[in-house]
């Protein structure tokens, strides 16, 4: 029985400023890192074999921070097989280096819902001028995408043939693997672990910072 754990990252800036921020890629704040500490310390005891992550940074350093707690000791290592001359010269020839890191893949499938126009904007400004009832449909409805941006279904469309092609066989194949990315990327797996309709998905919220616990086994998760 392998483990999968999702994670979503800590606070950024613009999580902060209450900004939308979809695709573009912002930092951590100084309570993000708290929340990225918190989550490693909450995961330290549990082996970890491969970790999975979008392309934005605030996703990446939340994976890197909530591994410097961990019990392991192990080194996470991000991989760069895109680029055939860093992936190259990134290897590793220390037999004891190689046998402590742990891979990480980025991928841009599991980056956050892109915000389109809105990325940017004030919530509460732009409830102010388009209206909250139709701010409300553009954030939490399935299948309505904000102007020049993606739906979740559209997002979930990107994310889960990627988990499914891409991580389920390591799991399938007795690792433990932790996810790190964003709040929509997270609910379209949770959609399909949780075996949740359109209607349920998009009333589930998904904390900053907080680890989520699945089981893998015989083709099942299970929390």
């Amino acid at each position: 029985m392998s483990k999968l754990i999702l994670l979503r990252h800590g606070e950024s800036m613009w999580n902060n400023a209450n900004l939308f921020t979809g695709w573009v890629d912002i930092p951590l704040t100084e309570k993000g890192i708290q929340e990225a500490i918190s989550a490693g310390k909450k995961i330290q005891d549990i082996p970890i074999d491969r970790a999975f992550t979008s392309t934005l940074v605030r996703a990446q350093e939340t994976l890197a921070i909530a591994f410097a707690s961990h019990k392991s000791g192990k080194t996470p290592v991000f991989l760069h097989p895109e680029d055939a001359k860093i992936h190259a010269w990134e290897t590793i020839y220390g037999h004891d280096a190689k046998e402590k890191m742990i891979p990480v893949h980025r991928a841009w499938q599991l980056n956050e819902r892109m915000y389109g126009e809105l990325q940017g904007l004030n919530k509460a400004e732009t409830k102010q001028k388009f209206g909250e009832e139709q701010v409300q449909v553009w954030r939490r409805s399935y299948a309505v995408a904000p102007p020049s941006g993606e739906s979740l279904k559209e997002c979930a469309e990107r994310t889960l043939p990627y988990f499914n092609e891409r991580i389920v066989p390591y799991l399938a194949n007795g690792e433990n693997v932790l996810i790190v990315a964003h709040g929509n990327s997270l609910r379209s797996i949770l959609m399909h672990l949780d075996n949740l309709s359109e209607d349920e998905v998009v009333s589930v919220e998904v904390t900053l910072g907080e680890p989520m616990y699945y089981t893998y086994e015989s083709g099942q998760f299970n929390k």
